[in-house]
């Protein structure tokens, strides 16, 4: 049977990658920007092969995130249950946080959320894959890793605040949160990200 793609679009392998670029943006105002790291604006773009079309774009600006898929010597993932006002309700997530500190790798980021977030130190780690959420609404950008070797660390002088300090740690193992994320049960994007990398990763001896 031919493949009904073949006659509409030409094939992109193995070329196949994003390009980067920025179409001329003839204004650009701030709708909200304060103190904190995120904030939206409203640009105002052209297209480039015609001019005369102009329209209107909502850009959050986010300095992106790590997320951690802390993996122990029994194959169970550290997930954390949180609450989540904006998604309106509690979600199995990963250790993560925001990248908030200019120049910083971003493992080293990661690092210290494994800590704060889950008390755990990780003697290996492996840069999953770099993904944007969103890129027709934000600038974000999702540094996911694998931390294994892992040890119990305190969290020094962090102190867990509003939702953080109502979060359980639960510890599932790796292929039953697979099978949650298959379901539809657990639904947060960047751990449906890791842990399905993580998969497709071990699956091709690339782990």
């Amino acid at each position: 049977m031919p493949d009904p793609g073949s006659d509409l679009a030409p094939d992109l392998a193995p070329d196949l990658a994003d390009e980067h670029l920025s179409w001329p943006v003839l204004s650009s105002r701030d709708l909200h920007r304060d103190a904190w790291v995120v904030a939206l604006r409203e640009d105002v773009v052209q297209r480039p092969d015609h001019p005369e079309e102009t329209f209107g774009r909502l850009v959050v600006e986010h300095p992106g995130a790590v997320v951690v898929l802390a993996l122990d010597d029994d194959e169970r993932v550290c997930c954390l249950r949180q609450y989540r006002h904006a998604g309106g309700g509690v979600f199995v997530e990963l250790p993560a946080g925001l990248c908030d500190k200019d120049g910083e790798d971003p493992q080293v980021t990661a690092a210290r959320e494994l800590q704060e977030e889950a008390e755990l130190r990780a003697e290996h780690w492996r840069h999953l894959v770099t993904l944007y959420p969103s890129a027709g609404l934000t600038d974000e950008l999702h540094h996911l890793y694998l931390a294994t070797g892992l040890t119990h660390a305190g969290r020094g002088d962090f102190e867990l605040h509003a939702e953080e300090a109502e979060m359980e740690q639960v510890w599932v193992p790796v292929d039953e949160l697979l099978e949650a994320v298959l379901d539809g049960r657990v639904r947060e994007g960047p751990l449906a990200a890791a842990v399905l990398t993580y998969d497709a990763l071990k699956r091709r001896g690339r782990l």
